[in-house]
């Protein structure tokens, strides 16, 4: 039986320098409220991923929340708690950064959201393609992977698929996140439709067709859960987008549980059921200072604190 999973990507900000991509909850946000969060709760969040079995998406966050030497520093600290190496997606980011980052990182993800350059040019003002183009062709000198994340229902068409195409192939993406459309208030797309399912499946229906090894990941907000079983059979890999944390054991994570079964896949980890664990061990583990160590114990707690309160409440 084919296999699907949950993959959590992990943001350390909800703040951008650029805020003015026209359909992203960034841009509604003030120049003044830089929010990012702690090593801790980033920490945090990532051991309950892997306790969970949630793959780590990529780590992502606003351009220009954290400087160089910090994000470094947290990127470090992530990678001894998980021994692992991420996906990022923070941007366009030159060789030396990636030089940087490079005994921490995978590959990286590059925002295109778009491959009509037209609506690409109306959408994203502040991100031009070309920057993550040079981006890749640096990516691939250093040995890392590429890959990119596109919206459905932004104002393209599907007689924008041979744009993608032709990307896919000269820059070697073995991974692409395909998103839909989540109208967001205060943005030009609050009033517009999310794509609908057949549109969204198509996308990755043609995609898987014509690259059969690429890696496809459907992103779905937790409205759109009923969707799932018809992206998996159009192609998709895995799953993504759901407040995994916020619905933890909510009826929209046991209907993506139930989905996967629905496409013939067996669903790896959980969205349901919290495991018996001893937290304060897996921390204690840690090669941390011990201030740091209770920093993380302490965000656990009230992470595990609300998603079991959630699962006091399903009654379904």
């Amino acid at each position: 039986m084919q296999t699907t999973n949950f993959e959590r990507a992990i943001f350390f900000s909800w703040y951008c320098e650029i805020r003015n991509c026209t359909y992203c909850y960034m841009s509604t946000q003030s120049e003044n409220k830089k929010a990012v969060r702690s090593k801790a709760s980033l920490i945090a969040e990532l051991l309950i991923c892997k306790k969970l079995g949630w793959e780590i998406g990529f780590i992502s966050g606003g351009i220009n929340a954290f400087t160089q030497t910090k994000f470094e520093d947290t990127l470090k600290a992530m990678h001894e708690a998980s021994q692992e190496k991420f996906w990022l997606n923070i941007g366009a980011l030159s060789k030396q950064e990636l030089e940087k980052y490079l005994p921490y990182t995978k590959g990286v993800v590059g925002s295109i959201e778009t491959v009509n350059e037209k609506l690409h040019k109306q959408v994203c003002p502040s991100k031009p393609i070309e920057p993550y183009l040079k981006m890749f062709e640096n990516a691939l000198s250093l040995g890392l992977k590429t890959a990119i994340t596109i919206i459905i229902g932004l104002g393209e068409t599907i007689g924008d698929y041979p744009k993608l195409a032709e990307l896919i192939r000269k820059y070697k993406i073995s991974k692409i996140h395909f998103y839909g459309l989540n109208p967001q208030k205060g943005t030009s797309y609050e009033n517009k439709q999310p794509p609908t399912e057949e549109y969204q499946a198509e996308w990755i229906q043609k995609t898987r067709k014509e690259f059969p090894e690429i890696d496809i990941q459907c992103g779905i907000w937790a409205d759109r859960t009923e969707r799932i079983a018809t992206l998996l059979k159009a192609g998709a890999n895995s799953i993504s987008k759901f407040p995994a944390l916020k619905k933890f054991g909510a009826k929209e994570a046991y209907e993506i549980e139930s989905q996967a079964e629905l496409a013939g896949r067996k669903f790896i980890g959980t969205l349901t059921k919290l495991p018996n664990t001893d937290w304060n061990k897996e921390v204690d583990i840690l090669n941390f200072d011990k201030t740091l160590k209770e920093q993380i114990k302490h965000k656990l707690t009230q992470y595990l604190l609300g998603m079991s309160k959630k699962l006091h409440k399903a009654d379904f």
